[in-house]
């Protein structure tokens, strides 16, 4: 009990506060109920630093492919249904700017969590009676982002503030508004800037105008609103504000404002590009693929090419030819420039039309004959002058014939194999060894080769293998850039920039074995025009070859110039 004395010197009253059965502790009311409150409140905080773990996003990302240009040439959904692309390697500059003028203005300088903007919240929650603020920052919500938007309870709360100033920490202010930027949503199923500037604009995010880069600033705080005419009345209310707020900073002229404020909000998603669906497909069924795909395919050339197949496609389905494919490689950069996998996609009911042909495994016809002719004009074996017998033969049962059935009798080797003559060419591999050609094809970058030479036997070099138009065009670039004396022997064929350059396979062979090749080529007669392109001054130096599988299923046709090799493919899939 208390006493006039104990108060007058100054003695707290005290308070006995159970703990357990048969325990008290006597707390002083006052001021230890404060230092408790507080200690209660800091190991609180404590606890959430270091008991819970900052898990920043493992979201599946969309596959993207992008042209040389860098424009975009197809993409897929990500495995949860998502528009998610992969961060550019560009910052957005002008859309980060935005962004922190419209949701954080002091985002530079608190530490994860705005001690000014929690008191305005304060303030204005206890007025109203209700939650009206929630005074999150950038850094909350990416936090938020990465805990999938949970509850929002004081505790929820509580956690995202500590993470925040947790995730300060650890990275920088551009890091955090690269995170923010990637998974922020847009709308629909539309996650993260670089999928929104594509799906809205049809550009990438850091060539926005001032005016979308506003758009997208104020669509992650309530994604919903694009999905109504009355929401996208406020979205446009919003922006507006957002680039007036921009002059007034003086971060936006006043011209560029008002043509900013003239442009008009974007209509309905814009349809992804389909300009190069099966190279997309092929790219993120490799192993371990990262995307974004960056290729060289040229985005003009590609549709070009894609319109060109697409023309020949609908006239051979008048022979029940269902199936085409083609490629362009740059012989100079030793790159892929166009990749047209199949022809027809927008077919119905027809089977075939997902197949990527290029790297199908079809059978090879005559198509891999120069590459025998150049091993053997490499290693002596004959020259272009060389009278090789185009007559009647048989070997242990196997008896080839031309494709016309006629025999010639003794020609120049470089003629049989313009005229593609099977005899000779037999002829030739028996000579040669079917297992050292074989060999030879593999070393300069044939994969599919995996049969034994005897199963193979002499049927090798008349479409007994298989080959992929994609590694059968490569071989031919790799003899234009031997053949034009290229600086190393060349370089193997890529599909992506990120791909590292290696040295050509087939440097081995040689320059005056390549060139000789290429020039007996010269003198097949192109379709239709029985040599008579030679008269014209425009004409151009090509270099080509056919091949046809037995029973007339594949069509294979490479030509070959200086500066590009084209490889088609005809048939069924």
């Amino acid at each position: 009990m208390m006493t006039k004395a104990s108060r007058k010197r100054g003695h707290v009253p005290r308070v006995r506060v159970p703990l357990f059965k048969g325990a008290y502790r006597v707390i002083a009311s006052k001021r230890a109920r404060k230092f408790f409150v507080a200690a209660s409140a800091l190991l609180l905080v404590a606890s959430i630093w270091l008991l819970l773990p900052l898990r920043l996003f493992d979201d599946p990302v969309s596959p993207v492919l992008f042209s040389a240009e860098g424009e975009l040439l197809g993409a897929r959904p990500a495995g949860d249904g998502q528009w998610r692309f992969p961060p550019g390697d560009r910052i957005p500059e002008r859309f980060f700017r935005v962004l922190v003028r419209f949701e954080d203005r002091r985002f530079y300088l608190h530490p994860g969590v705005d001690p000014l903007a929690v008191a305005r919240a304060v303030r204005q929650n206890l007025r109203s009676g209700r939650v009206e603020s929630g005074a999150s920052t950038i850094t909350m919500q990416v936090v938020r982002l990465a805990r999938k938007n949970r509850e929002r309870t004081y505790l929820e709360k509580l956690k995202e503030a500590v993470l925040a100033v947790k995730l300060e920490v650890g990275h920088s202010k551009k890091e955090i508004l690269a995170l923010f930027a990637a998974h922020a949503p847009f709308g629909g199923n539309v996650v993260g800037i670089d999928a929104a500037s594509w799906l809205y604009f049809g550009r990438s995010p850091e060539r926005l105008s001032w005016a979308e880069a506003a758009f997208l600033a104020v669509l992650p705080n309530d994604p919903g609103l694009v999905g109504s005419e009355a929401g996208r009345a406020r979205l446009l209310l919003k922006r507006n504000g957002l680039l007036e707020r921009l002059r007034a900073k003086g971060t936006l002229p006043g011209l560029e404002c008002r043509l900013a404020l003239a442009e008009p909000m974007p209509g309905r998603l814009r349809p992804v590009p389909r300009d190069a669906p099966h190279l997309l497909d092929t790219l993120a069924a490799r192993p371990g693929a990262a995307t974004p795909f960056r290729s060289f395919v040229g985005a003009d050339l590609q549709r070009t090419v894609r319109r060109v197949v697409e023309q020949h496609g609908e006239r051979l389905l008048g022979r029940d030819i269902r199936n085409l494919a083609a490629v362009v490689i740059d012989n100079r950069d030793a790159a892929v420039v166009a990749y047209i996998g199949n022809v027809g996609l927008e077919r119905r009911g027809e089977n075939g039309q997902n197949v990527d042909i290029l790297q199908s495994r079809r059978s090879t016809g005559s198509i891999l004959k120069p590459f025998l002719y150049a091993a053997m004009i490499k290693e002596g074996g004959l020259t272009p002058a060389t009278l090789v017998p185009d007559t009647p033969v048989r070997f242990e049962g196997f008896k080839p014939e031309n494709f016309d059935r006629r025999f010639r009798g003794a020609v120049p080797a470089r003629t049989a194999l313009a005229w593609s003559l099977n005899v000779p060419a037999v002829r030739e591999l028996r000579e040669y060894g079917i297992p050292r050609f074989e060999n030879r094809l593999r070393q300069w970058g044939m994969t599919t080769l995996d049969r034994s030479p005897d199963d193979y036997g002499l049927t090798l070099v008349l479409g007994g293998a298989e080959g992929r138009l994609a590694e059968i065009a490569a071989l031919y670039a790799k003899l234009a850039n031997l053949a034009s004396n290229a600086a190393g022997g060349g370089r193997e064929v890529r599909l992506l920039r990120d791909e590292q350059e290696t040295p050509s396979k087939m440097r081995d062979l040689g320059a005056a074995a390549a060139y000789l090749t290429l020039q007996a080529l010269t003198a097949v007669n192109r379709p239709d025009e029985e040599g008579f392109w030679r008269n014209f001054s425009s004409s151009k130096w090509v270099a080509w070859k056919t091949g046809t599988s037995f029973g007339l299923r594949d069509g294979w046709a490479v030509g070959v110039t200086p500066n590009y090799t084209i490889g088609v493919w005809a048939g069924n899939a």
